[in-house]
């Protein structure tokens, strides 16, 4: 009921009031002195545009003044031997925001980009820079895992969002069957898939296409090497092979001999190392020459899916699983643009072309996070943008049929949003092949 109407109906009251006071029934000499009230306006109802936000205030929210500007963080691994893996994402989120443009008529400052550095210490440290600032949205990150695991309960202990590009850890959200991961936080959302997928694929490849029937893995303590590792020992059990090691290594070892050597006992037919540089450069120049491994078949995945690393003369021929980043023509919805005007401007600006496949799943997962601030935001008379953080988590948790680069997405209860497509890859050989390699698909993967 509007205002007008309202103040209407109140004058009618009283002058109905003022009518019976006038009025006798011929018998009495009394005089009625009820005083009608005064009539009223109607206090203001809230506008429209207040009422049609998400959010019920339960994590408090953000106030942006008029001429301020909605505030979101990237934590990526953008230093150091990891740099490859999180640089991309970075720049996509970077690209995102400029294609995506202004919430209700407000820009959006990245701020000081911080580092996660691939490492508990590096995303526990930079996850306490964004929590220090109120005004923090959201934060499109961490490229690893392991960042995750420290900077996740941080950030969204603070009514922060966080959504990641290139987390696969099953421990992250759920071992896909209803029960939450040990390192799962409500608020934490992924666009990258979800690694049980990709031990399974690359068990159903080792297993069904090249026809092996024993198969060894290594870690590195870390938890997408070991959760990855894990879920293709189970996944390769569950098809049938055998599983004849299963070894850790530290990521600043340089001498492998002592580990290959112990799984050269098992006398595996496959050799399955998800980990990252520089331990793989030793592990694939190291391996060949340890007696019983001459002719292993060496697989990595996604940790080492990049252009660093199959430049090196050691990884040629060698098997890599990843996202499956054939885009085609997917265009994201929210700002209308492809995977190919996507890679066109990302070139044009650096130079060069992504290093590492997750690119698009970092753009997409930037465009959710404004399409979420979006929702759960209203400007007021005075012009100032009012944000509800609990708006935001509500708009991420009912995402279903998002169009992205990376496809149609949906989001689970616990944070998984990622496409499931998992492809391996061979490598060609050679740095003039190292991009072309990542194209270069033998297997495909869809659950």
């Amino acid at each position: 009921m509007n205002k007008k109407l309202l103040t209407l109906l109140a004058a009618l009251f009283a002058l109905s009031l003022l009518a019976a006071a006038c009025g006798d029934d011929g018998d009495s000499e009394a005089t009625d002195t009820t005083t009608a009230p005064a009539a009223t306006e109607a206090p203001d109802e809230p506008d429209d545009e207040m009422m049609d936000h998400l959010g019920d205030g339960s994590l408090g929210g953000v106030t942006v003044d008029a001429g301020g500007a909605v505030q979101i963080r990237s934590l990526n691994a953008i230093t150091g031997d990891v740099a490859f893996f999180g640089l991309p994402l970075e720049r996509a989120v970077i690209l995102a925001i400029e294609d995506y443009g202004q919430i209700h008529g407000f820009d959006v400052d990245l701020g000081t980009t911080l580092d996660d550095l691939c490492s508990n210490d590096g995303g526990q440290a930079a996850a306490q820079i964004v929590v220090a600032d109120e005004d923090v949205l959201g934060v499109i990150g961490t490229s690893c895992s392991g960042a995750a695991v420290a900077a996740a309960p941080l950030i969204t202990d603070a009514g922060m969002v966080m959504i990641s590009g290139g987390n696969t850890s099953p421990a992250l959200t759920s071992d896909l069957a209803g029960t939450p991961g040990e390192n799962y936080n409500v608020g934490y959302y992924r666009t990258a898939h979800n690694d049980l997928f990709q031990g399974a694929a690359v068990a159903k490849f080792v297993f069904g296409e090249l026809g092996f029937t024993t198969a060894a893995a290594i870690h590195d303590g870390d938890p997408y090497t070991q959760g990855l590792a894990q879920a293709f020992a189970d996944a390769f059990e569950a098809e049938g092979g055998t599983i004849t090691g299963f070894s850790a290594v530290n990521k600043e070892d340089t001498d492998m001999v002592p580990v290959l050597t112990e799984i050269a006992a098992g006398g595996p037919e496959a050799l399955f190392f998800p980990i990252f540089q520089p331990a793989g450069d030793f592990v694939a120049d190291q391996a060949p020459g340890v007696s019983g491994l001459e002719n292993t078949v060496l697989l990595a995945a996604d940790g080492l899916l990049n252009t660093n690393y199959l430049a090196l003369p050691q990884t040629a021929g060698m098997y890599f699983s990843g996202p499956d980043s054939r885009f085609g023509e997917n265009v994201n919805q929210s700002t209308g643009k492809t995977a190919q005007d996507f890679l066109a401007a990302y070139e044009e600006r650096w130079g060069e072309a992504p290093a590492a496949p997750f690119w698009a799943h970092g753009y997409d997962a930037t465009t959710m996070l404004l399409d979420a601030i979006a929702a759960a935001s209203y400007v007021d008379a005075d012009g100032n943008l009012h944000v509800d953080r609990q708006g935001i988590r509500d708009y991420l948790n009912s995402i279903e049929g998002f169009s992205g680069l990376i496809g149609t997405i949906n989001c689970d209860d616990f944070g998984d949003c990622g496409a499931a497509r998992i492809t391996v890859v061979q490598n060609i050989g050679g740095e003039e092949n190292a991009v072309a390699s990542m194209d270069n698909v033998v297997f495909s993967f869809v659950p």
